[in-house]
Formats: structure tokens, sequence, C-alpha cells
């Protein structure tokens, strides 16, 4: 693979660099294309496109299984604190000492 992107690099660069004209840019420009659209180049694009697909596929669920997860420990998390407060008594707002809805006294 890595030939092949020295291979894609260097015809670019002799393309864009070329002072050889017009001809010689269509002669490269033709080689390209039938290069491009060689079965074997193709069957190599497939491959690496569903190399792609399954890779993304693979790191989707690997996210989804991990904000499924953290979502039940953050919500478990939660309960345990509302739970807490309600057997500690009022809630209380943490800026004052008062109980929420309460007086201050």
């Amino acid at each position: 693979m890595k030939k092949l992107t020295l291979l894609a690099a260097a015809a670019a660069g002799y393309v864009l660099g070329s002072r050889a004209g017009r001809e010689r840019y269509d002669q490269i420009a033709t080689q390209a294309t039938k290069a491009w659209n060689n079965p074997k180049v193709q069957d190599v694009v497939d491959e690496v496109q569903t190399q792609a697909k399954h890779a993304g596929a693979e790191a989707g669920s690997r996210v989804g299984s991990k904000v499924a997860e953290t979502a039940t420990d953050v919500a478990s998390r939660v309960a345990d604190r509302v739970k807490g407060a309600h057997e500690d008594g009022p809630p209380v707002d943490e800026t004052s000492s008062a109980p929420l809805g309460g007086n201050p006294s």
C-alpha cells in the first residue's frame, strides 16, 4: 500500500512539475485513468472500502457500548445521591445552610 501511495505521489509530482507540454500531460492522464480503471486496482479499492466500513462499524459499536455503560453508571450515581439526600433530610442549597424552599434563619 505504501508503494502505491509513493507511486501516486511521484506521478502527481511529475505531472505538476513537468515542462513536457500538454501532449505529455495527456499521455500521463490517460495512463493514470487506465491504471485507476484496472480491475486489480478496483479490487484493492473495494477491499479497502470494505475494511474501512467494518472498522467504522466496530468502532461505532464500541463507542455505543461505552456510552450506554457510562449513562447507566451516571444514572445509578444520581439515583444514589437523590436517595441519600432524601434519607438525610430536606435538600440543602449548597450556597447557604438553609433548606431549599425554606426561610434562612
